[in-house]
């Protein structure tokens, strides 16, 4: 029996990558004490959304990487973090799930 699996990759961005203080990119929106993990369907867009974002440039080394989706999930919700796909503008498309 030959089964094939396709596993769902999202983008995300990562703070800080190959250090011990590497952790993924979440943030808390103010006005719904919301707090989430930005995902991008591809780099393209990953890099054109990560220009309009909040970040320390000064004292942190940002890397978009791609993650399989079971493993971003679990993350987040070891974190208490929910997962929002957004645009290429930082808009939320969807949550995912």
């Amino acid at each position: 029996m030959n089964e094939s699996v396709k596993d769902t990759w999202y983008y995300i961005i990562v703070q800080n990558p190959g250090t011990p203080d590497e952790q993924f990119v979440g943030y808390m929106d103010k006005e719904t004490d919301l707090t989430f993990m930005p995902c991008f369907e591809n780099k393209e867009i990953a890099q054109q959304c990560f220009l309009l974002m909040p970040k320390d440039a000064i004292n942190n080394k940002y890397e978009i990487q791609a993650v399989i989706k079971e493993d971003l999930m679990s993350l987040a919700s070891k974190n208490g973090y929910d997962v929002f796909l957004l645009d290429d503008k930082a808009r939320i498309i969807r949550q995912v799930s």
